[in-house]
């Protein structure tokens, strides 16, 4: 073979190889750079078959099938369920606006795409306690806003007009609010601390002359003292909290119109001049967020990616794991999130990874970022919502 062939095949060659790995490093470069999927604002979320998303398909509608027939017991009127379930408070009163709720719906995102939903997913309803994770979200924003210095602040060197005087309540910190640690003790828009979810045990005079508790020690589930979150919020932002929220969260995730946010007839106040209403945290005296499940789903897939949607970064990924954080008093709380990390609520079977927002009649916004998926149910029979969770991991491959 002569010089020239020779080195024209050697070349061939070398230009082949050099081909091969560019064209391999092209498709490795471009799997990396695969954008996320983001449900975008005003047209179809886009869906993706249970088998080509790595579920089992039968499985998963077996999922799905107990969630649709372990619907909450408890009357779809939510005015009587409310004042029969909370019968024991003494003082028990609707004092904010109350909705009757539709049935079982729920929806299940893998990679931000709908791999099955059920029900009436565009019903807006009541979801009582997990008004508490969206509350959380506007004390995060404000701490990415520099509005609050650092979350083990006492209050009172923010809020001055009386709300935290007093040697116990002066002590009490942004993170023990947020953490249902503080034991704050008084009276809120005509509603008493003691009277909310009062133990098993004693009546009134023991209730109301009992021992308080260092800030930060016990934990104790109690809307009073989350309404004082809200209203103490409030005053740091000068803003009503629903338009925090619509401004800095809803709005950009491409969430619909139809959400609201309620406090009680007795909660407007006074912010320069203007008559705001200070927001409930949950809704076991009406108010709260009233929502429709794919909205639940947008605000989860924040979560799940950390804070950010599409490139912007609308809550700190500082502040996603704090919320993941075990707290003192609660090892299966962190902040107005629950975490199946600890705690008595632990359930068995499930990631320990995952953590989930939760509301009165079983409303539920479950995040587990290890395997990129979101629940949200509605309506879910509480007490089934860790059978529930089994039966759906056996459906994953």
């Amino acid at each position: 073979m002569s010089k020239s062939k020779l080195s024209f095949k050697n070349s061939f060659k070398s230009f082949t190889f050099i081909l091969i790995i560019f064209l391999s490093f092209g498709i490795s470069y471009s799997k990396s750079q695969k954008k996320q999927y983001y449900p975008p604002h005003g047209k179809l979320w886009e869906k993706a078959g249970a088998k080509v998303s790595g579920f089992i398909p039968d499985k998963l509608n077996e999922a799905v099938n107990f969630a649709i027939h372990n619907e909450y017991s408890g009357s779809r009127d939510l005015r009587i369920e409310i004042l029969k379930s909370f019968s024991k408070e003494p003082y028990i009163k609707i004092a904010g606006p109350v909705k009757k709720r539709g049935g079982p719906a729920g929806v299940i995102l893998k990679g931000g795409y709908i791999v099955s939903e059920w029900g009436d997913v565009n019903r807006v309803d009541m979801t009582f306690s997990v008004t508490k994770s969206y509350l959380s979200t506007i004390a995060g924003l404000a701490v990415d806003h520099g509005l609050i210095r650092d979350i083990n602040d006492n209050l009172v060197d923010y809020i001055w007009d009386g709300t935290f005087e007093g040697k116990h309540n002066s002590g009490v910190t942004w993170d023990n609010l947020l953490t249902q640690s503080s034991d704050w003790s008084g009276i809120l828009f005509g509603k008493k601390d003691w009277a909310d979810r009062p133990p098993s045990e004693g009546g009134i005079d023991d209730w109301k002359m009992r021992r308080l508790n260092t800030p930060g020690t016990v934990f104790k589930y109690n809307d009073v003292r989350v309404n004082v979150l809200a209203y103490s919020l409030l005053q740091v932002w000068r803003k009503p909290l629903p338009v925090i929220l619509k401004e800095k969260v809803m709005d950009p995730i491409g969430a619909s119109q139809s959400w609201r946010w309620f406090g009680y007839s007795t909660s407007w106040v006074n912010v320069d001049g203007t008559k705001v209403q200070s927001v409930s945290g949950g809704g076991h005296s009406g108010g709260g967020v009233f929502i429709n499940t794919l909205d639940h789903a947008r605000y989860g897939l924040l979560f799940l990616r950390n804070g950010n949607w599409n490139g912007k970064q609308l809550i700190s990924k500082e502040w996603i794991k704090r919320v993941q954080t075990p707290s003192i008093a609660n090892p299966g709380y962190g902040y107005m999130w629950w975490l199946n990390s600890g705690g008595n609520r632990k359930m068995h079977g499930i990631p320990s990874s995952v953590y989930y927002a939760a509301g009165f009649g079983g409303n539920y916004i479950v995040i587990d970022e290890a395997n990129d998926i979101v629940i949200v149910t509605r309506w879910l029979e509480p007490g089934r919502l860790g059978e529930f969770l089994r039966i759906f991991y056996k459906s994953l491959k």
